[in-house]
């Protein structure tokens, strides 16, 4: 796995090509409409509003080279070369939480697309990185935040 490599699903992908592209345009038209009203108030110097829109400006242009960089590395996940032997990224997870005496399901995805709401959780997160690599039936644990927690592997499936 390449260090700034980013994994997706083909839903992922999408919908970040999708995110982009609104970006590019509609995004940019927008802020250039508040530039070009800001700069009818007068004296740039003095201007707040002039502020605001080149700030924003900023902001929607790291995000474009953001998402543009996300994409260049990205890799695309296809569920057919899942694993449901061993812990890969896509996989979905159960696993019985021993700290809390829970049991919980998710998939391990790429930070791209990770939404803990969702039930996706990073291949870079603490558990993400801990649950990788292992089979149903093993027990690994994870540093967190609040401590470590003991996860069973319960199943593995696409």
């Amino acid at each position: 796995m390449a260090g700034n490599q980013t994994f997706l699903t083909a839903e992922g992908y999408k919908k970040l090509t999708d995110e982009l592209e609104q970006l590019r345009t509609t995004g940019r038209e927008e802020i250039a409409a508040k530039i070009k009203e800001a700069r009818s108030f007068g004296d740039l110097s003095e201007n707040a509003e002039y502020d605001e829109a080149m700030n924003e400006q900023a902001i929607l242009e790291s995000k474009i080279s953001r998402l543009e960089e996300e994409l260049k590395n990205a890799r695309i996940l296809d569920t057919e070369d899942l694993s449901t032997e061993v812990i890969g990224i896509g996989a979905h997870v159960t696993v019985y939480d021993r700290s809390f005496e829970e049991e919980l399901s998710f998939q391990i995805i790429g930070k791209a697309q990770a939404n803990p709401d969702e039930n996706r959780i990073s291949d870079e997160s603490p558990i993400g990185k801990a649950l990788l690599g292992h089979q149903a039936g093993d027990v690994v644990e994870a540093e967190v935040p609040n401590g470590v927690v003991v996860l069973e592997i319960l199943s593995i499936s696409k």
